[in-house]
């Protein structure tokens, strides 16, 4: 089996298709705009499970399973991910995106964040 804690650092070549490393980690809550970003909810199963909420038009993805979801995300396109926090997972995830050559960010602070900027949720 896999090893969960440190999965991202098995994954980069830093060959052609490897994000800019200059590129940021992160978005301010305030200027996701879940209308025009690809955003996926990378909340673990049981914090998936035990919310009823959602940023609008995210698609959710087990941060446990990337292996069988990364190569469907598009290298040419902006990625928004979040977790409930914007702490770990966010950022182990961010990793993992970045190594394959996602533009992706995490954003800050995680959907609480989100939702105390005045972010709009809807029911799952």
């Amino acid at each position: 089996m896999e090893s969960t804690s440190h999965p991202l650092k098995q994954a980069c070549c830093g060959g052609a298709n490897a994000a800019d490393a200059s590129q940021p980690r992160t978005i301010a809550p305030a200027d996701v705009n879940p209308d025009t970003t690809l955003v996926f909810d990378i909340r673990r199963e049981s914090d998936y499970a035990a919310s009823n909420e959602r940023i609008p038009g995210a698609l959710w993805k087990n941060p446990e399973k990337i292996d069988a979801w990364i190569g469907a995300l598009p290298l040419t396109q902006d990625v928004v991910v979040y977790c409930v926090r914007g702490g770990s997972v966010s950022n182990s995830v961010v990793d993992r995106l970045h190594a394959a050559g996602v533009k992706a960010r995490y954003i800050e602070g995680g959907i609480e964040a989100y939702k105390a900027a005045g972010g709009k949720v809807v029911a799952k």
